[in-house]
């Protein structure tokens, strides 16, 4: 896969930039957030590159399903009693990376 426009999380599941995998599969990817604002913080990241949220259409369903799905299979294995999904679209939401991506927030749990 070659990273659209320099996206930081296409080089990041192209492996081009480093970082620890906690969850990989066909489709998603999910590693630490640079910037942790709870105990255990992930990002969730589809390996298909979309811009955010609002972009999406009708046949992006099933990728949208596919990163729900990974988010339970992160929860269980970081032992997550309870967590949040949080999705920031467009800058004035909080979204800095324009690669469509949620955020697995928890105050318990395994530390990634």
């Amino acid at each position: 896969m070659s990273p659209k426009n320099d996206c930081i999380f296409c080089k990041i599941i192209a492996k081009e930039i480093p970082a620890k995998f906690v969850y990989e599969d066909e489709d998603v990817v999910s590693f630490p957030d640079i910037n942790p604002k709870a105990r255990v913080h992930l990002l969730v990241v589809p390996k298909a590159h979309k811009e955010g949220l609002a972009v999406l259409e009708k046949e992006d369903s099933l990728m949208v399903g596919k990163l729900m799905v990974a988010v339970k299979k992160i929860a269980k294995k970081m032992n997550l009693d309870s967590f949040r999904v949080i999705i920031n679209s467009g800058p004035g939401a909080g979204q800095t990376v324009f690669h469509l991506h949620l955020h697995l927030v928890s105050p318990d749990g395994t530390i990634a």
